[in-house]
């Protein structure tokens, strides 16, 4: 599925677990509950996505466009961020414990809750 566009969809609780996303499309679509555990999101485009509750444990998201993404309560422990837009993304009480947040920009994001516990 690397480059696929995925535009406003709606996949609401998929199993997404390990999938390879390389820079696909995922503006402004519904991901809520979705599982992207281990799945590789390298320069994955996800301005306005809804992430809440998502599982992206140990993902790849280096250099992915999340501006404005909704994560609220998403699980990202050990994700890797590097360089990753998070710029006024909503973060509230998200699980980043021993994230990689390397260069990230983090401008306005909302952080209150979530769980930075060995993030770098």
């Amino acid at each position: 599925m690397a480059g696929a566009t995925l535009m406003r969809a709606d996949l609401i609780n998929a199993d997404l677990t390990g999938a390879n996303l390389t820079r696909a499309d995922f503006s402004r679509a519904d991901l809520t509950k979705t599982d992207l555990t281990n799945a590789t999101l390298l320069k994955a485009e996800l301005t306005d996505a809804i992430l809440n509750d998502a599982e992206l444990v140990g993902a790849n998201l280096s250099e992915a466009n999340l501006f404005r993404a909704r994560l609220k309560g998403a699980d990202l422990s050990n994700a890797t961020l590097i360089k990753a837009n998070l710029s006024h993304a909503n973060l509230v009480g998200a699980d980043m414990m021993h994230a990689n947040l390397t260069e990230a920009d983090l401008f306005w994001a909302q952080l209150n809750g979530a769980d930075l516990t060995h993030a770098s």
